[in-house]
């Protein structure tokens, strides 16, 4: 499988699955059977006593605030236990979208590895492969396809093999089955025995034989199944025809990141919820500069892979654009 087709998704499912196998068989499973934030906390010092990963102790200042240090336990006080609580949503399943500290701090807690998720999707071996499949599988296992789409597949395999004397050459030109398709009969699209006897039943034979030839004129087109940044926003592309002149990576399309922006954003700009929760995002672009987003995308930001944080007062107040710059 490419590198490009583990996602964060994958990753946090992954999370997810460790976290399972963890509570009940690892060396922590009382702490994790159990994820109150006093566990948790307990757990994050076990875990950071001797560790001396880089990675991991740029998530736990990340996340904290402030760098670990195994003499200053009593660091870890109410506020500590306030962040927590986000991991804690993450593992019982309560949280859709969690920041991406609360993410990797959750990877450090169950000892997923490889870790952080730049490494997990390059270094990925196969039997976790299998595990990602089985995920997705578990994931996808609950939708249901609507029963018209059913129907309307059903009837493409009859058409298929019914008709024998409007079968097209694989070797002819897309164009040339499009075309050779409006020659199909309309007994074909509708099952009537005799010529409609108003006007109103004429105009409905019409609508199901364009509806059925816009159909299969759809399903004979190439769609764009994959994506790539473009200046603030995720464009839909071909998979092997990213947009020209543009370097960013070309991912599969994830219909959540289909929505993820950069904003502009004023001193007037409204980011926090009644609740003080900030619905903005922000990323560091520069030592001098950052960009807003309207969301916390899959964590990352998509132009230099810089940590996308909730917005803060202190954030706005330094970076925000003056409402009198408008133009």
């Amino acid at each position: 499988m490419p590198m490009s087709n583990i996602t964060f998704e994958d990753y946090k499912n992954a999370i997810k699955a460790k976290y399972e196998k963890e509570k009940e068989e690892g060396d922590y499973s009382n702490n994790l059977s159990s994820p109150t934030t006093a566990n948790l906390r307990k757990l994050c010092i076990k875990r950071f006593a001797s560790n001396t990963d880089k990675d991991d102790l740029i998530t736990f200042e990340s996340f904290f605030d402030f760098p670990f240090d195994k003499d200053k336990r009593n660091l870890f006080g109410g506020d500590e236990l306030n962040k927590l609580e986000s991991v804690k949503r993450f593992f019982k399943g309560k949280t859709e979208n969690p920041a991406d500290e609360t993410i990797q701090l959750a990877a450090i807690l169950v000892d997923l590895r490889p870790r952080p998720f730049n490494k997990f999707r390059k270094q990925i071996d196969e039997e976790d492969l299998e595990l990602i499949n089985e995920l997705r599988i578990t994931n996808n296992s609950g939708k249901e396809v609507a029963s018209n789409n059913l129907n309307v597949q059903e009837e493409i395999e009859g058409l298929n093999d019914s008709k024998t004397d409007d079968v097209v050459e694989d070797s002819q030109p897309l164009q040339s089955k499009e075309a050779e398709s409006v020659k199909m009969p309309i007994s074909t699209f509708v099952n009537i025995s005799e010529k409609p006897k108003s006007k109103k039943l004429r105009y409905l034979a019409i609508t199901a034989i364009l509806a059925g030839l816009g159909l299969i004129i759809y399903l004979a087109l190439p769609h764009k199944e994959c994506m790539q940044w473009s200046g603030d926003h995720y464009e839909l592309v071909y998979c092997d025809e990213p947009i020209k002149g543009n370097l960013n990576e070309v991912f599969p399309k994830d219909n959540y990141l289909l929505s993820f922006r950069k904003i502009k954003v004023y001193d007037t700009t409204n980011c926090f919820r009644p609740n003080k929760e900030a619905f903005i995002w922000y990323a560091r672009k520069s030592s001098t500069e950052v960009d807003f987003f309207n969301g916390n995308g899959n964590g990352r930001s998509p132009e230099n892979g810089a940590t996308i944080k909730p917005v803060t007062n202190y954030i706005l107040g330094r970076y925000a654009e003056k409402s009198n710059s408008k133009k």
